[in-house]
C-alpha cells in the first residue's frame, strides 16, 4: 500500500511549488490542503484520518489524544519548527508514533527578531514614528535607553539563547543566563554569568525568554516572578505565550511596574479582539512570525521532509 503523507495546515504559499514539495512527492501519495477549515480541530481530524505521516507547518494545529485516536494509520508527525508542545507526546509514545522537529533552524531569525523588539522598546521607535508622521519633530529624550552597559537576562540557553548571547555581547551588554541546571560552564562559554531566575529578574534591564513550553515551564513567569523585575525593564518573548501569566503581565505593564514588553507569542493566538494587551502603549506586538524568514522556511521544510524520508527508509 502506498504511503499516505498529508500536509494539513493550509499554508500553501510556504510549501507548494518548492523543491521540498517535489522531494516529498517522491516518498508517497501526498495531499496538501490549501483551504482554511472553519473549525481547525475537527478539520484536522478529517484531514489526517488516513495519513501514515504528517508534515505539520503550524504549531497551533493540536495533535491531541482525540486527534491521534482518529488516525489509526499514523506513524510519524514531522514538525516544521522547534516546539513540540502542540503534540501529546505521551500518547504518541504509547502508540509508537515518531515525532520529529527541526531544532536550531530558526535560531538566527528568532534572535534577530528578539533584538529588534528590544531596540524598538529601548528607542521608542513606534512613538517617534507616530510623532514625525503627525508633524512633530524633536520629542523628549529622557525615556530613550542605550543598551551598551545594560544587563541582558537570557532565560534558556538553547540555539536561540546562545545566538542572543552573541548579539547581546555585540551591543556591549552584560549577560546573565538562567538554565535549569545552573551550569556555570555553559554560561561562561557564551560570555555570560549563570544566575538563578530570581537574580536574573532583579538585575536585568532586558529579559528575553527562550524556553521550551513544558509542564515545568508553563506560567514560568508568574505574578510573583514578574514582580521582581525592575520598573524600567523590558520583557521580550519570542518563545511561547504560555510561559508568562498573561493577566499578571497586563496588570504590571498597566501599573508601569514593568517598563515594557515586546511580544511575538501570546496565550491565545491569534490574540483576540478586546485583549487589554492591544491597548497598552508600552507594548510592541508581532504576529508569531519571528522565525518565518524565507531562509528559515526553506531550511526548515528541507529538514522536515528529510525527517520523513529517513523515517520511511529506516
Amino acid at each position: 500500500m502506498t504511503t499516505s503523507i498529508v500536509v494539513p495546515d493550509d499554508f500553501p504559499t510556504v510549501f507548494t511549488g518548492t523543491p521540498s514539495e517535489r522531494r516529498l512527492r517522491t516518498l508517497g501519495d501526498v495531499t496538501i490542503y490549501t483551504e482554511r477549515g472553519a473549525d481547525r480541530q475537527p478539520e484536522l481530524v478529517r484531514r489526517i484520518a488516513n495519513a501514515d505521516a504528517v508534515l505539520s507547518l503550524r504549531n497551533h494545529s493540536r495533535y491531541t489524544e482525540q486527534v491521534i485516536a482518529a488516525s489509526p494509520r499514523l506513524r510519524l508527525i514531522s514538525l516544521w519548527g522547534t516546539g513540540v508542545d502542540n503534540v501529546d507526546l505521551d500518547v504518541c509514545r504509547a502508540r509508537g508514533i515518531r515525532v520529529t522537529n527541526t531544532p536550531g533552524v530558526n535560531a538566527h531569525a528568532v534572535a534577530e527578531h528578539a533584538i529588534g523588539l528590544m531596540l524598538t522598546l529601548a528607542r521608542r521607535i513606534p512613538a517617534m514614528d507616530a510623532t514625525v508622521r503627525a508633524g512633530g519633530w524633536r520629542g523628549p529624550h529622557d525615556h530613550l535607553v542605550q543598551l551598551e552597559g545594560r544587563t541582558l537576562g537570557i532565560v534558556g540557553l538553547g540555539a536561540i539563547g546562545r545566538r542572543m548571547a552573541e548579539l547581546g555581547r555585540a551591543f556591549g551588554m552584560r549577560l546573565l543566563v538562567f538554565t535549569w541546571d545552573a551550569d556555570q560552564g555553559r554560561a561562561t562559554s557564551v560570555g555570560a554569568e549563570a544566575a538563578s531566575i530570581e537574580q536574573l529578574l532583579r538585575e536585568s534591564d532586558v529579559v528575553s525568554l527562550h524556553l521550551r513550553l513544558t509542564a515545568d515551564s508553563r506560567n514560568f513567569l508568574d505574578r510573583d516572578r514578574l514582580a521582581l523585575m525592575k520598573p524600567t525593564a523590558f520583557l521580550i518573548n519570542t518563545a511561547r505565550g504560555a510561559l508568562i501569566d498573561h493577566d499578571a503581565l497586563v496588570d504590571l505593564l498597566r501599573a508601569e511596574r514593568i517598563g515594557g514588553a515586546g511580544l511575538d507569542v501570546f496565550h491565545e493566538e491569534p490574540i483576540p479582539a478586546g485583549d487589554p494587551m492591544l491597548e497598552l502603549p508600552n507594548v510592541v506586538l508581532t504576529p508569531h512570525n519571528a522565525g518565518t524568514t524565507p531562509e528559515v522556511i526553506e531550511a526548515g521544510l528541507e529538514r522536515a521532509v528529510e525527517n520523513i524520508e529517513r523515517f520511511l527508509r529506516a
